[in-house]
């Protein structure tokens, strides 16, 4: 039997059952010792095809998450915040143990401060063990809700946001909602107390959360869902991109 014959076959069948690094194995033959057995061979096309599928799990849930850009927590200046957040803290948040805890993050601090950064780092760690991430402007959540309640599939929209590991909510602050996007934001965080973690990043103190929304009582319960088994983080301070524009003029 022709050996191009033999090779049009596994990748055939390869791609037939959804394994294409098999119809690849000479790449990885030629990586192998000439004397190499059966089973060493056959263990290493596996492990790639493992491989390979983590990686375009990845990309999946990276894609899903909806991440306006990426940052990593490597890039994270921590001089910057005089000790309110130090390397060990931010090694435990890596973790994601929060996550796997139910525990929410509500970072509050003025404009440059490296809150959506900080958020994207901790999204892009979750999305990379294997946890389901959603990235949500808090304006834009709040227009999309209240768009697809309006078309009849609210229902669809928020099970998609229930069911995600963790709900980023950026920039809780600069926009007020009006009563029905107060009541639909309220819903989507509130359904996931002790359900799921959501971070929230905010320019504005708790005390000012009712210039945002109409409903007094219902920030309060907001407020209360959110701290409850959480993480509180100060991060007001100089801003850093007003620094570095600084240093570069």
């Amino acid at each position: 039997m022709p050996a191009n014959y033999v090779e049009d076959q596994i990748r055939f069948y390869a791609k037939h059952l959804r394994i294409p690094t098999f119809g690849d194995y000479n790449e990885i033959l030629r990586r192998m010792k000439s004397d190499s057995k059966f089973e060493d061979i056959l263990l290493e096309i596996m492990k790639s095809e493992s491989l390979q599928r983590q990686e375009n799990q990845n990309r999946r849930r990276l894609k899903a998450a909806g991440f306006p850009y990426q940052k990593t927590l490597d890039d994270l200046d921590l001089d910057r915040y005089n000790g309110s957040i130090t390397e060990i803290f931010l090694n435990e948040l890596s973790s994601c143990k929060f996550i796997a805890e139910k525990k929410n993050i509500v970072m509050i601090g003025n404009p440059g401060r490296g809150k959506t950064h900080l958020s994207l780092g901790l999204g892009l760690k979750a999305c990379s063990l294997g946890l389901d991430v959603l990235f949500k402007n808090a304006a834009s959540l709040s227009t999309e809700l209240a768009e697809a309640r309006d078309n009849y599939s609210l229902g669809k929209l928020e099970k998609r946001i229930q069911k995600a590991d963790l709900l980023i909510l950026d920039e809780l602050s600069y926009i007020s909602f009006n009563r029905h996007q107060s009541e639909l934001l309220f819903k989507v965080v509130s359904e996931r107390s002790e359900r799921g973690s959501v971070i929230v990043t905010t320019n504005l103190p708790f005390s000012q959360w009712t210039d945002l929304f109409e409903n007094t009582t219902m920030v309060a319960a907001l407020v209360d869902r959110l701290t409850f088994k959480s993480y509180v983080l100060d991060m007001n301070g100089e801003s850093y991109r007003l620094e570095q524009t600084m240093k570069t003029q």
